[in-house]
């Protein structure tokens, strides 16, 4: 629902007419009221499980100074934040110590796009203990499983992946030299050292030699989780940041970590996968809706489910629209820290995430310029159909499928960026003009949708062909109480000339909330 905010009146001046001593008194007393009354904005998070007393994480609006420059230093000192650390690629803001008072009238800038509490994420594994079988299960379509992994020749090789986790063992026999250290956002060095484990078996499962998928592509590790799993979200986006300006292309990031909603942390992931860096994020080992946990909620990110060696959803993962595929999470056997030859057996939408991030470097390696977009459409499209029983409400019944790695690239991509208006008890329309393209439209036509909306359920969402022909992306209802559309939906279109003007025509039909089309886009 909408916020209401109360507007707060100024004090009258001063009357004129007061003794000297008492205009002097009164003029003290009106500033030390205005002060007291100055406006205050919203902290995001705050009350939030896991939040650190004091401590903000501050992004500055599109049209304010660098938060690294002179100006953006002094709109921090205003207010008298302590700058902890300065964001310069995945963000423009910095991680702030003050008072939640002057964190509220911090927020209330102009200048500043929003203020989040900093908190707590972390890791998110099980500890049951049989062999491991994921490799086998992405690389054929159906049960049983043939006790064999075929992947191609290039196995990943020129592509960097990037473990945002706790650290990783980089002399892990699996790694075979191709592991080096980034950054360590705990020690704020650049040994990021895992003292956990979770991390190496994340890489493990990514580009490990045994266990990994994509077996010749390199490892960066990247540590935003202490030694206990976990780190907040100043940490987190510090490496994300590390990330989009480091990283060497082209690259994935991995990221098995999260926790409860954060405008910062998505806005941080977002941001780095503008950049070119495709990411995929694990989507929650809560069993509830993935849309209410950061970064799953990501749409731009490949949010991953877990599935067990009999193809069902794994008890433990989210599930929802904002998920995209599902990959095998459960009892998945890994490198471990505990020496160069460690192994583990663990269990979590943690597990799962890696064998995307393995296919996808898998994709770049055959398909080196292709967008983050492209490698997320290549692998639902390439996925397996209806495989995962019980996916959860909202799910796509999609699981991982790698094959022989020879995905063909997508077709082309038409987008509009362009924000449009959604009143109450209004339809709003966004065009995209679609050129170059022979025939119809395929039949798993990708429509991803951006929408800001308070409350979704007062929404109807359709795509209209170029002959005027609706298709009904999400019904009034659908999705209740939850704010924001971020998903991609799947169209069979096939019956369509691929060739005109398609639309997003969105149908609001009731009070009180109102939103906009941030961005949709047709990918062939």
């Amino acid at each position: 629902m909408s916020v209401m905010r109360n507007s707060r009146r100024r004090l009258a001046a001063a009357s004129a007419i007061a003794a000297t001593a008492l205009s002097l008194g009164a003029v003290s007393a009106l500033t030390a009221n205005a002060a007291e009354t100055a406006p205050e904005g919203v902290i995001q998070n705050a009350g939030a499980p896991g939040v650190i007393k004091g401590s903000y994480i501050v992004t500055l609006d599109e049209s304010a100074p660098e938060a690294d420059s002179k100006a953006g230093k002094a709109l921090a000192a205003e207010y008298g934040a302590k700058i902890k650390t300065t964001y310069e690629a995945a963000l423009n803001g910095y991680a702030v110590e003050l008072s939640e008072k002057q964190a509220k009238k911090f927020a209330a800038d102009p200048d500043v796009a929003s203020v989040v509490q900093n908190r707590v994420f972390k890791a998110t594994a099980t500890q049951p203990n049989p062999p491991s079988w994921g490799l086998d299960r992405i690389d054929q379509r159906t049960l049983p499983l043939n006790q064999s992994y075929t992947y191609p020749d290039t196995a990943g090789e020129g592509v960097t992946a990037y473990i945002i986790d706790t650290g990783v063992r980089i002399t892990h026999t699996n790694f075979g030299g191709r592991a080096s250290y980034g950054y360590d956002a705990i020690d704020n060095d650049n040994t990021a050292q895992d003292g956990n484990g979770h991390g190496t078996h994340v890489a493990g499962t990514v580009a490990g030699s045994s266990y990994g998928v994509a077996k010749k592509a390199k490892i960066v590790g990247v540590r935003v989780l202490n030694n206990q799993g976990s780190g907040t979200t100043a940490q987190v986006v510090a490496g994300i940041d590390w990330v989009t300006q480091n990283a060497v292309k082209p690259a994935v990031a991995n990221m098995s970590l999260g926790g409860g909603i954060d405008t910062a942390l998505d806005t941080a992931v977002r941001n780095s996968i503008a950049s070119g860096i495709t990411y995929a994020v694990a989507a929650g080992n809560d069993g509830a809706n993935a849309s209410n946990y950061s970064p799953a909620r990501v749409a731009e990110a490949i949010t991953v489910g877990s599935t067990t060696s009999t193809d069902a959803r794994s008890s433990f993962s989210n599930f929802g629209s904002a998920l995209d595929i599902f990959a095998p999470g459960s009892s998945i056997t890994s490198s471990w820290n505990t020496s160069d030859s460690a192994t583990n057996t663990i269990s979590g939408t943690s597990m799962a995430t890696p064998h995307v991030a393995g296919a996808a470097a898998l994709y770049l390696a055959a398909n080196k310029t292709a967008t983050p977009a492209q490698v997320a459409t290549a692998l639902t499209t390439a996925a397996t159909s209806g495989a995962v029983g019980n996916p959860g409400t909202g799910s796509p019944n999609r699981l991982l499928f790698v094959g022989s790695g020879d995905t063909p690239p997508p077709g082309p991509r038409f987008e509009n960026t362009a924000d449009f208006t959604i009143s109450d008890f209004a339809t709003a329309e966004s065009p995209i003009t679609v050129s170059g393209v022979t025939g119809n439209a395929p039949a798993a036509l990708q429509v991803p949708v951006a929408i800001q909306h308070t409350y979704i359920g007062d929404l109807q969402v359709q795509l209209i062909a170029p002959d005027g022909t609706a298709y009904t992306l999400k019904a009034y209802g659908a999705g209740g109480s939850l704010d924001n559309i971020n998903t991609t939906y799947t169209v069979n279109a096939s019956s369509e000339v691929a060739n005109g003007t398609w639309k997003l025509r969105v149908s609001d039909n009731a009070a009180q909330d109102v939103g906009k089309i941030d961005s949709w886009a047709l990918q062939f």
